[in-house]
């Protein structure tokens, strides 16, 4: 645990990378199936991620997301796209994978396949869609910490135009929504934020016991 609070001490939201250098294909590995075991509601993992590595796009890209320079210098940018409106199709294809994966029949798994679409299918198309945001959320908490571990910088952005970057990358098309954004790369000596501490509440303020 010492090594865990070590690494999340260690990281911070960079602004300023060195586009010089690059994560590696191993490394990067790593960070996708970080994110790829991330906890999500049921299992569902109703997002896609999206890497660009097209430059031409990362720049149209950067204009939709207020300029940060992060877009273009990181080794890697991420999108984070929840899949809109998911339901009864979704679920199936979860359902079928379960079985597959676990050497079940699918009429085993049909009784929570119909559970999960009790819960979900059943919700408004805008309830369901705050719903899958939302976890976007816990995908990009994995993949921070994976980062901190491997000593790779992460920053996670919210400060974007959603509505752009959907259409720059044609994920209306795809039913998918872009709500988070994560550079990672290696932080630049020039970025003054990493020789700052950082600055959390202390345990009395932010922890409440009853």
């Amino acid at each position: 645990m010492s090594t865990f609070i070590e690494s999340q001490n260690w990281r911070y939201a960079t602004k300023k990378f060195d586009a010089s250098k690059k994560i590696s294909e191993a490394d990067l590995d790593q960070l996708k199936e970080a994110i790829r075991l991330s906890t999500s509601s049921y299992g569902l993992q109703p997002y896609k991620i999206i890497v660009v590595e097209n430059a031409d796009l990362r720049a149209q890209i950067q204009t939709a997301a207020w300029g940060q320079s992060q877009i273009v210098d990181a080794s890697h940018l991420l999108i984070f796209a929840n899949q809109i409106n998911f339901g009864d199709t979704e679920i199936e294809a979860y359902a079928k994978n379960t079985a597959l994966t676990r050497g079940l029949t699918l009429e085993s798994v049909t009784g929570f396949a119909d559970f999960m679409k009790s819960k979900i299918s059943t919700l408004p198309e805008d309830v369901k869609n705050i719903w899958s945001a939302k976890q976007t959320y816990l995908a990009l908490g994995n993949l921070l910490n994976a980062a901190a571990h491997l000593k790779i910088d992460a920053t996670p952005m919210e400060g974007f135009v959603p509505e752009k970057v959907n259409a720059i990358l044609g994920l209306n098309e795809l039913s998918l929504n872009a709500c988070l954004i994560a550079t990672i790369g290696y932080r630049h000596e020039e970025d003054a934020l990493q020789y700052l501490k950082k600055v959390r509440k202390p345990n009395t303020e932010l922890f409440i016991t009853l």
